[in-house]
């Protein structure tokens, strides 16, 4: 679902597409010099030059000077780095959760200019939701005199097709079924409108400015009122044949009965969410106000509960590990990110149930961007849409998120 350098039309000569190519990388990574650029694309140096030499002067990127190292760190004097500049753009984010709304607007470099959040039932209103996302982008454009966005992609917690753009599960996000939300956006926003899984976009967003910086190979894993995940592989957001790919929400867990919301008992959303764990939390501390619970991890009962969650969790990632052996399991959502013990339970259900030389090589940690990361992952994506790395940004609703 996520490449991008290599879904630069075949139409385009193939020195432009060179080009191309290394400003996305400067676009990925604004921390390279032209040897990084050599040996990150194995072409010749005097190829390199002559690219980054015509994006200099088309002024699409600029020069910068690398931070020095420091004192004792074996380096002369800091490198020329690249930077992309803005074209003065302006892109927009929606990121919709089973239970809140977060919108906002950016520069064509993913830098914020403005965001807002507010709760909203998504799952079952989907035309209010929509109608939501598009007033708030409104009411930021209007507030920092922005006539025009120029993309939008939009993030949402459920299966979409990527060939046609439609939601296909009738079991998560409900109300959502049989619609094609880019087509409905793009009709109240005015602009291009990119689709795509929210947990995918998390790890994006952890991939470009979190937690997975530096793996090539990760899981990033959403866990609030449901449960998804996002795979990174060889250092770019993969989502399967047809975009579905991270939908383990409805995994059976076989010693559990709790009734799930697809109808089911013992789906793992249904032990492994927000709203499970604050029910144990009101039921443990009977002085604590319904709607207004509090996960403190300092507390040792609401300790105990986020890692035997934590535990639960595990016993399905240590699967995947066999499976996909990432080097990384980024921990994403409000329950994700609710403090050290469930990253402590996911760590030991890993370590019990995973193969022993996979469990020693992982890492466990939790999102950088905390519940942000699906936003941010949402700026980045149409940042690269804006500038030109996905082509034709307005002929389809469902084209791959750039890597």
């Amino acid at each position: 679902m996520l490449p991008a350098m290599h879904t630069l039309s075949e139409r385009v000569p193939l020195r432009d597409r060179t080009r191309e190519e290394i400003y996305a990388l400067i676009c990925s990574d604004a921390t390279l010099t032209r040897a990084d650029l050599v040996e990150l694309t194995g072409l010749p140096n005097s190829t390199v030059a002559h690219a980054v030499d015509r994006l200099l002067a088309e002024g699409r990127i600029a020069r910068s000077n690398a931070e020095p190292k420091g004192p004792g760190s074996g380096s002369g004097r800091p490198g020329i780095i690249f930077k992309p500049v803005s074209t003065g753009q302006v892109i927009g984010a929606i990121d919709f959760g089973h239970g809140h709304l977060r919108v906002a607007i950016a520069n064509d470099l993913g830098e914020p200019i403005a965001e807002v959040e507010m709760a909203l039932d998504v799952d079952l209103h989907a035309t209010r939701a929509m109608d939501a996302a598009a007033e708030q982008l409104s009411q930021l454009q209007r507030d920092n005199g922005v006539e025009s966005l120029a993309v939008v992609t939009a993030g949402i917690p459920g299966p979409v097709d990527r060939h046609t753009g439609i939601v296909r599960s009738p079991t998560i996000l409900s109300g959502w079924v049989g619609l094609d939300p880019a087509s409905e956006l793009r009709r109240r926003i005015g602009a291009p409108v990119r689709i795509e899984n929210d947990a995918a976009l998390g790890a994006y967003g952890e991939l470009i400015q979190g937690a997975g910086r530096g793996y090539q190979d990760f899981l990033y894993v959403k866990a609030s009122h449901g449960v998804g995940a996002g795979l990174v592989v060889n250092g770019a957001p993969y989502t399967g044949a047809t975009g579905l790919a991270g939908e383990i929400g409805h995994t059976p867990l076989s010693d559990r009965t709790e009734l799930c919301r697809c109808g089911r008992r013992g789906c793992l959303e249904a032990v492994v969410s927000l709203q499970a764990i604050e029910e144990q939390v009101l039921h443990t501390h009977p002085g604590m106000v319904p709607g207004a619970v509090v996960l403190d991890s300092h507390d040792p009962v609401t300790a105990r509960l986020l890692e035997e969650t934590g535990r639960t969790l595990g016993r399905v990632l240590a699967d995947l590990c066999n499976l996909f052996n990432p080097a990384a399991v980024v921990l994403g959502g409000s329950l994700g990110t609710a403090g050290e013990p469930i990253v402590a339970g996911v760590i030991a259900s890993i370590s019990r149930y995973a193969q022993p030389a996979t469990a020693a090589a992982l890492v466990v940690k939790p999102a950088e961007l905390g519940v942000r990361a699906e936003l941010v992952g949402a700026l980045h994506s149409a940042s690269q849409c804006a500038r030109r790395l996905v082509p034709d940004a307005g002929s389809s609703s469902r084209a791959p998120l750039p890597a």
